[in-house]
């Protein structure tokens, strides 16, 4: 009895860690180019804005010179209290305004956009967050791809490299970047769906019209991504695109952790395990995998609660001398921290510093109260991430 109570301990982190291996793994080395082809489809660009005054006139600058007959902007001014709306129209860009205090979040503003857009609909809508940046190759790919194939894609969201940075954003950042990418590619590679990370995303106007979008769920696109490969329309992750976000403010960043981390977590709580019964029982085996995936925790907590769990076995070793257990799972952490360090030396090293590396166990212990309030049912709801230099981050201390 005492054997099947340190297994049934035991099991669950190496089950998880082995499928965060393999994701680990196979997402090492860059994936192959797909052909991108064909004339450019009559694609919006949709970006849902909430009091982003400070960022958004650099933003449409930016975006300009990838504007074309084909190519057409829409701005969402969702529930502003600051000047958003004139600054678009100043800058001679479309921006429709939406205010209902009693709907706030991501998911409404882009079901307005999609209210708006119907009358003259595009083939391709692209979503896109107000402090990104892209360039037109990758827009012209995510298009081209998107109709070319009738199929949902995700962009190569990355945060900008900041070795200056504070070692926990530079952790954060790491993280970001392992879980945007090269688990993103392992997925891809093991034939399972793309994860949809908010922006740099790519919809077929057909997709578009009939997906759930009018939801305060923190984490929309997570939960967009679900449904699509619940109905055998899975995302596909398109390399050759690529957009790029300023990383946030140390305080920030915990925030915007804290938001995301909580909403993915509880995604998984209520879909993992069914999204992997009903991939095997369709049968559909890219929600199979997403199952899967939905399973692997957030890596700092993954790390946390698996390490945990090693020193619970290693206490019953001593007392017990049976020691298989702590064997097996010891392996399991050892290979996902080396590939974890493979990943950081082959490219990871923009985003993290050696330094900051060797801080590691200091980030986890940052991250507790992330996990704790989750565990305590501390509802974190939508707010606006405050960004590094537009004068709304509040800084540690503050």
């Amino acid at each position: 009895m005492l054997i099947w109570a340190v297994w049934l301990l035991a099991v669950p982190p190496i089950f998880v860690l082995l499928i965060f291996t393999a994701e680990a793994l196979l997402g090492t080395l860059r994936l192959k180019p797909v052909a991108v082809s064909g004339p450019l489809p009559s694609t919006c660009i949709l970006i849902p804005a909430h009091n982003e005054a400070s960022i958004i006139l650099d933003t449409l600058e930016r975006l300009r010179p990838l504007l074309s007959n084909d190519i057409r902007l829409l701005v969402v001014a969702d529930n502003c209290s600051d000047e958003t709306a004139r600054l678009v129209r100043q800058a001679g860009q479309p921006v429709i305004e939406r205010l209902d205090p009693d709907k706030r979040g991501k998911g409404y503003a882009l079901a307005f956009g999609r209210e708006h857009l119907r009358s003259s609909p595009p083939d391709c809508v692209i979503v896109f967050d107000a402090d990104c940046e892209t360039d037109t190759v990758s827009i012209a790919a995510l298009a081209k791809y998107c109709v070319g194939t009738q199929s949902v894609v995700q962009a190569r969201y990355i945060l900008s490299p900041d070795c200056d940075a504070s070692a926990k954003v530079q952790i954060s950042n790491f993280a970001f970047w392992f879980k945007n990418v090269v688990r993103q590619r392992g997925a891809s590679r093991l034939g399972g769906a793309a994860v949809l990370t908010g922006t740099g995303m790519a919809f077929p106007w057909l997709k578009f019209e009939q997906a759930p979008l009018a939801t305060a769920n923190i984490v929309e696109d997570l939960a967009l991504g679900l449904y699509f490969t619940q109905i055998k329309d899975a995302p596909v992750y398109l390399e050759e695109a690529t957009v790029v976000s300023a990383a946030a403010s140390e305080a920030a960043t915990l925030e915007q952790r804290s938001r995301w981390e909580h909403g993915f977590l509880s995604t998984a709580k209520s879909h993992g395990l069914r999204a992997i019964f009903e991939g095997l029982t369709q049968p559909n085996r890219k929600l199979f995998q997403l199952g899967l995936h939905l399973l692997v925790p957030p890596l700092a907590l993954l790390l946390l609660a698996s390490i945990a769990i090693l020193l619970l076995l290693g206490a019953i070793g001593l007392l017990t001398g049976y020691w298989f257990a702590f064997a097996a799972l010891a392996a399991t952490i050892a290979a996902a921290l080396s590939l974890v360090l493979v990943n950081w030396m082959i490219e990871g090293r923009a985003w993290l510093s050696l330094g900051a590396l060797l801080r590691l166990p200091l980030y986890l212990f940052w991250k507790l109260p992330v996990y704790l309030g989750f565990a305590r049912g501390r509802d974190v709801g939508w707010t606006r991430t405050a960004r590094r230099g537009d004068g709304t981050e509040t800084m540690p201390g503050d």
